[in-house]
C-alpha cells in the first residue's frame, strides 16, 4: 500500500510540508505579522527591561549625559526610593515600558554611559592594586625605592623614604604586644604612615589618593588599628 503524498510546496528547492513549523512562519511573514518577529521583539523587550535596571547604578554625570526623557529619569528615581519589593517591581515594568518607547539613538547612548562606566570601573581596581603592590614592595624591599623612583623621577624623595621608615617601625610592635600579635596570629598592625604611603604612590600612578584602597576593605580595619 503506497504512502499518501505529504502536502507542501517547494521554496528555493526544499519541500515545506503544509502544516510544519516552517510553513506557518512563511506564512506569516506573507500576511505581514511574522511569528518569528515575536520572538525577537519578547528578546528585545527584555533586554530594554534589564537596561533600564542598569540604569539605576549610572553614575550621576553619565546618567545626566544620555539625557534620558524627563518621564522615564523620573520613573528612575522613584524606582531607586521604593523598597517595597513588589512596588519595586511594578515600578521597574513602567520603566521598562518607558524604555521601549526611548528613541534609538538615546538607547544606544544608555548603553554607551554604562559601558564606560565598567571600563572605569575596571581601571580603578587595576589602578588600586598597582598601587598596593608598589607600597608593600616599598615597605618590604629597599632596592625597590630606586626602582619606583626611576619611573617616577617628580616623587619627593624625602618624604617617601620617612613614609617608608614609620611604616615599618608601626608594623614592628615591641615587648608584650609582639607576643600577643604573634601567639594570636594577627597580622602586623598598619598605621597612618601606612595609609599614607598608599596615598603618596597612588596619586602618582594617575589616582586621587583620597580613598585609601577603596573598595579593598583595607580603610577600615586600618582605622580602627589605629584605636
Amino acid at each position: 500500500m503506497s504512502r499518501k503524498p505529504k502536502k507542501g510546496y517547494f521554496v528555493k528547492g526544499h519541500f515545506v510540508a503544509e502544516g510544519s513549523e516552517l510553513d506557518l512562519q512563511l506564512k506569516a511573514e506573507l500576511k505581514g505579522t511574522p511569528d518569528a518577529s515575536r520572538t525577537d521583539l519578547k528578546r528585545e523587550s527584555d533586554e530594554l527591561q534589564d537596561l533600564g535596571k542598569e540604569l539605576l547604578s549610572l553614575r550621576a554625570d553619565l546618567f545626566d549625559a544620555v539625557g534620558l526623557p524627563d518621564k522615564l529619569a523620573d520613573a528612575l528615581a522613584e524606582a531607586k526610593r521604593i523598597t517595597n519589593f513588589e512596588g519595586k517591581r511594578r515600578q521597574m515594568q513602567y520603566v521598562g515600558k518607558l524604555m521601549r518607547k526611548l528613541d534609538p539613538e538615546l538607547v544606544e547612548a544608555a548603553r554607551q554611559a554604562l559601558e564606560e562606566q565598567h571600563k572605569g570601573s575596571a581601571t580603578e581596581k587595576l589602578q588600586l592594586h598597582l598601587a598596593e603592590q608598589w607600597r608593600d614592595r616599598l615597605i618590604a624591599d629597599d632596592d625597590t625605592l630606586a626602582a619606583w623612583m626611576a619611573e617616577h623621577p617628580s616623587t619627593d624623595t624625602q618624604q617617601l623614604r620617612a613614609l617608608i621608615r614609620q611604616a615599618r617601625k608601626d608594623a614592628q610592635p615591641a615587648g608584650k604586644e609582639a607576643n600577643v600579635q604573634v601567639s594570636q596570629g594577627l597580622a602586623p598592625r598598619k598605621g597612618r604612615a601606612y595609609r599614607e604611603l598608599f596615598q603618596l604612590v597612588r596619586e602618582h600612578l594617575g589616582g586621587t589618593g583620597t580613598a585609601d584602597a577603596s573598595g579593598t576593605g583595607e580603610g577600615e580595619d586600618e582605622e580602627n588599628g589605629d584605636e
